[in-house]
């Protein structure tokens, strides 16, 4: 149904008129004048249907120039978001990915070195980082509560590393128990972008005397918080 539908049934309907009228002629059934009065009759409805089209054809572009400038207009009110929420499934593949696409000076600051105690955590979150040959340089800014847990825990682990010498000691300082973030610039938008997370409920459950990271926010790199976290680092590492 749908391709009889597509036939055009004006044009074949004319084309028959027009060879039964020449056959009838031929034959002698109708003379000149109502085969030429057939013929402007015919004439007239192509006329006509080659307007038709053209008003549809017409129609149409202007429906496609209304939905080429609607879809600039949304284009260009949409603002990309400043910041991702990752949740628990996908934290470790986000941030195996944050420290793969890293590039230049990283900053670890005030993160739970808790999460380095067991090796596969480490391999997934720390060693990429390590091995990538586009970051430079990594520093962690900890607190000072947090040295045992780096000698016994990160130190050997970072050691046993083919690039332990980009890892640099910390900078150690009393930082309140609030906020943590993994700052550096990336390969693909060349922007400085960040790993944010949050000390205590509900984005950081304690799990047998251990701070597990529940909720992270990746902030990208057009966010103004980008800024303010840079500053942050760069006062305590100044302050070293």
């Amino acid at each position: 149904m749908h391709r009889l539908l597509k036939i055009e049934w004006d044009a074949i309907a004319g084309v028959l008129a027009a060879i039964i009228a020449i056959v009838l002629h031929f034959l002698h059934v109708i003379d000149t004048e109502v085969l030429s009065m057939i013929t402007l009759v015919l004439i007239a409805a192509m006329f006509l249907r080659l307007l038709r089209s053209e008003h549809g054809q017409r129609r149409i572009a202007d429906g496609v120039d209304r939905g080429e400038r609607l879809l600039g207009q949304l284009a260009r009110s949409a603002k990309p978001p400043d910041v991702f929420v990752i949740g628990p499934r996908d934290l470790r593949q986000a941030s195996t990915e944050f420290s793969r696409s890293a590039r230049g000076d990283m900053v670890w600051f005030n993160v739970c070195l808790s999460m380095f105690e067991r090796q596969p955590l480490f391999d997934a979150l720390l060693l990429p980082a390590i091995e990538n040959p586009s970051v430079t340089a990594i520093t962690f800014v900890l607190d000072e509560r947090q040295r045992p847990k780096w000698e016994r825990d990160v130190r050997p682990k970072v050691s046993a590393c083919g690039g332990a010498g980009k890892v640099a000691e910390p900078v150690w300082s009393s930082l309140p128990e609030d906020v943590s973030f993994i700052l550096a610039d990336t390969l693909a938008g060349g922007a400085t972008e960040c790993l944010l997370s949050f000390w205590g409920e509900p984005f950081m459950s304690r799990r047998v005397g251990r701070d597990v990271p529940r909720y992270i926010f990746h902030v990208t790199g057009h966010s103004e918080l980008i800024e303010r976290l840079v500053e942050l680092g760069r006062e305590h590492r100044l302050s070293r």
